[in-house]
């Protein structure tokens, strides 16, 4: 199978903005999208741009997923890493090794290491990862600290309705933001 890895530019922002649509809606969280290709042009293409998106792109040229990524840094290890915020294959795409060919897309990018979530249900990804050799962490647990003024205690609320919503669901994608 014929595919092509290659960066976002500004011409494809719609296109991260509809994968970013359609991996909420399969996450069960569309509710929670409030991003507009604005954003993304900002945050990928802007003067204090932080993000990267890497497309991978069947030989039609047809988008069939991408990595949503930035650099991190380990004091620890003394190293740069990656952070994979998001990594979705759109569902018609899956099983061909697109998800692989852009994890290993990734994995040529840095000598430390990646890291990312995955939900707890999403055991077809938890199986994919473990197949390429990732394992979860353990001993630490993720903090949230919104923006908006709420208190911990609204945000965990509404991170547990999330959860109650996404558990009512099946299926899943590799990552959510």
């Amino acid at each position: 199978m014929s595919y092509t890895i290659r960066e976002a530019t500004a011409d494809d922002l719609d296109e991260v903005m509809a994968l970013t649509i359609e991996l909420a809606e399969y996450e069960r969280m569309a509710d929670e999208v409030v991003s507009t290709p604005e954003h993304f042009r900002r945050a990928m293409f802007g003067d204090d741009a932080v993000v990267k998106v890497t497309l991978v792109e069947t030989e039609a040229r047809e988008v069939a997923g991408h990595a949503l990524w930035h650099r991190t840094f380990s004091t620890f290890l003394g190293e740069t890493g990656i952070w994979l915020e998001d990594l979705f294959v759109r569902p018609a795409y899956r099983g061909n090794g697109y998800g692989r060919a852009l994890l290993e897309h990734l994995r040529a990018q840095t000598a430390g290491r990646i890291e990312w979530d995955v939900l707890d249900w999403n055991q077809r990804a938890i199986g994919f990862y473990e197949r390429m050799g990732a394992a979860p962490g353990t001993g630490w647990t993720r903090y949230r600290w919104p923006p908006d003024g709420r208190s911990a205690e609204a945000g965990a609320a509404a991170h547990s309705r999330s959860d109650r919503r996404l558990l009512e669901g099946s299926g899943g994608a590799a990552g959510s933001g």
